[in-house]
């Protein structure tokens, strides 16, 4: 593959190093999106369903073609059990963790859901607007770091021809939800839209130190590859499901949304075959 030999040419061998680019081209990419604010003023809501079902399509088909199946394929054997095992404990560890702070998207529309953590009884603030600002970062950074894991967890494999496709795909879903997370930073008290895109920007920054951490983690322990590859196709999976695909579902552009996952899965798919 012409794109991976140039990727070792300008970056050398090492895997966590790759990692490291790995993490700051995915966070480089929220950044764009994040600072779209400043330009796209005032973004419908049916334009962020539509983008955030597209984010969705391509973290689900990415969760299989770049961490499932080659987990299972290529560093288990053929034993599923090791990587499903992984995909269970991302999953929990997400769930477990929305207990803490609230979902993240619902901070978009305003509109609250039952389990969604509340800011005045899960922090220590008496103001209730800075409390949701804070409980608003908490939430989105803990969203972004399956993003981080993955694409450090496929470069720290060794396998660069899945990773990139991976790398590009996270960094291209990434656009829409940097832009999102800006909106939702007014949303929940940002009024200035310049600190408004600073937040967007700060919630892709937590992408760079879990990227390097995936990779080195796995070269370090091969063992913990195909638990890492489904730890982080777990935790995406519940994201997808429990956070994005439902909260764009409420605003009544189903329709949109739900075309934004399939053109999502489509961009990912044609990545991942193109580049392979």
């Amino acid at each position: 593959m012409a794109l991976a030999d140039e990727f070792i040419r300008l970056f050398g061998s090492n895997p966590v190093v790759h990692g490291l680019i790995g993490g700051l081209v995915i966070a480089s990419l929220n950044l764009l999106g994040a600072s779209l604010v400043l330009v796209w003023r005032n973004p419908s809501e049916k334009a962020l369903d539509g983008a955030l079902g597209f984010a969705a399509g391509v973290m689900l088909a990415a969760s299989f073609t770049s961490l499932i199946i080659p987990g299972i394929e290529q560093y288990s054997n053929g034993n599923p059990l090791p990587v499903l095992t992984g995909v269970v404990l991302g999953a929990l560890f997400l769930d477990r963790s929305d207990m803490l702070v609230p979902h993240a998207h619902y901070l978009l529309s305003g509109r609250s859901r039952p389990d969604a953590a509340h800011p005045s009884t899960n922090l220590p603030v008496n103001d209730e607007r800075l409390s949701g600002v804070v409980l608003f970062i908490l939430a989105i950074t803990l969203h972004n770091m399956p993003e981080g894991l993955a694409v450090g967890v496929g470069f720290g494999s060794g396998n660069i021809d899945t990773a990139i496709p991976l790398m590009l795909a996270i960094g291209i879903q990434n656009i829409p939800e940097g832009l999102a997370v800006s909106v939702a930073a007014i949303n929940a008290g940002l009024d200035r839209r310049f600190y408004a895109a600073f937040a967007g920007i700060r919630s892709g920054v937590v992408e760079i130190p879990l990227a390097v951490f995936g990779a080195y983690a796995v070269q370090t322990v091969s063992a913990l590859l195909p638990y890492a590859m489904g730890f982080a196709a777990g935790a995406m999976l519940f994201v997808i499901s429990d956070e994005i695909i439902p909260e764009t579902h409420t605003g009544g552009n189903e329709r949109v949304a739900t075309f934004g996952v399939i053109f999502g899965a489509v961009v990912m798919l044609y990545l991942d075959i193109s580049l392979a």
